[in-house]
């Protein structure tokens, strides 16, 4: 991405608040506290995000464990293909993406579209990959394991 292609891409519309993601909503935190996120690019803030309490951590993990049961019932290849199809989004969505983390940790726009993105994609398919070659079974690693 050249400076102004960069200098077009900076007005990506960032929503001017974010609250928890929890249970598959977007949930306002319980004390209804926020915090500026400031983008070390300009200095300003960029959003203001969610200031979770005890309260909102404890019903985060409330909608993970309901969502445990039915995930573990998820066989290994849906699995996979979820892993996928997010991997697909991140690179249809690459640019964007890399933006966002540059506006918002200040890394240079080349570390995040030639390796910290592409690596993040390349995990989601690793281990769809290693999902797909589940077997179902369990083997030892010793020390002659290469």
């Amino acid at each position: 991405m050249n400076k102004v292609e960069f200098s077009r891409a900076a007005k990506v519309p960032f929503a001017k608040r974010y609250d928890n993601f929890i249970g598959g909503r977007w949930v306002a935190p319980h004390a209804g506290r926020y915090f500026d996120n400031i983008s070390p690019v300009t200095g300003r803030p960029l959003c203001e995000i969610a200031r979770s309490d005890a309260q909102d951590v404890e019903a985060a993990l409330d909608a993970a464990h309901k969502a445990k049961d039915a995930w573990g019932k998820t066989s290994p290849a849906a699995r996979a293909l979820i892993l996928n199809r997010i991997a697909d989004r991140m690179e249809d969505n690459l640019d964007l993406l890399a933006l966002a983390e540059t506006w918002d940790n200040g890394k240079p726009i080349r570390e995040t579209t030639a390796a910290d993105l592409p690596l993040a994609i390349d995990h989601f398919r690793y281990f769809a990959g290693v999902l797909r070659s589940q077997e179902g079974s369990l083997s030892e690693i010793d020390h002659d394991t290469v």
